[in-house]
């Protein structure tokens, strides 16, 4: 880690500090990619399902963004460069049911994480296929990855391969295990004890509803 600038300290929030490394944080194993049967869909509170195989969500448009990135564990990464779909351009191809207001994204191997749909498609929002000019490491997420850079970096799964829509915000996996349930890193929303009591409400009641169905 390397002392912040006082210039750059307007881009770093509490508690973190910088590197110009990007560390490898994964729980379980990195999933293999397989062209062939890789796919990305959106389903749940959606007018049609809609898939995409590989080859056709290479040939959607591309953009590039370039963000700094949050890390929980306190690391932050500035002028990060990543290459890939907008999510807007996802969502002009799928008619989202107007009772939807939250996504959980679904990702390889079994991991989950929870969003509000409007931090889903804010304009830095992206599915990465690129840093830094290279191809997605499969260590940070490749071949394909969510970005969501105004989040914790938890939120923007590795080998993501779905977002389903919903009327309720249940827990993802780190959300289920002690993470924040929205992960503002100028919040420092770390951890669920740091929710309010109303928060709290709705994560039970959402993972209850959930379960009902």
């Amino acid at each position: 880690m390397k002392r912040i600038d006082p210039t750059l300290a307007a881009r770093v929030p509490p508690g973190q500090s910088l590197t110009t490394k990007w560390p490898v944080l994964t729980y379980g194993m990195t999933p293999r990619f397989s062209p062939s049967t890789w796919t990305f869909r959106c389903f749940g509170l959606v007018e049609q399902e809609v898939s995409w195989t590989w080859q056709e969500f290479l040939a959607l448009p591309m953009t590039s963004v370039t963000c700094d990135v949050h890390c929980v564990t306190r690391w932050s990464r500035l002028d990060n460069r990543f290459e890939g779909v907008a999510i807007r351009e996802i969502m002009r191809r799928v008619t989202v049911r107007p009772e939807a207001t939250f996504v959980m994204v679904h990702a390889d191997p079994d991991y989950t994480t929870n969003l509000p749909i409007e931090e889903l498609v804010a304009d830095d929002a992206l599915l990465a296929i690129k840093h830094d000019g290279r191809p997605l490491e499969p260590d940070h997420g490749g071949p394909c990855r969510l970005v969501v850079p105004r989040l914790y970096f938890w939120k923007s799964a590795k080998w993501v391969r779905g977002f389903e829509f919903l009327d309720v915000n249940p827990p993802g996996f780190w959300e289920q295990n002690g993470y924040h349930m929205h992960a503002d890193p100028w919040a420092e929303e770390r951890y669920s004890d740091q929710e309010t009591h109303a928060m709290q409400k709705m994560r039970a009641e959402a993972a209850r509803k959930l379960r009902a169905r």
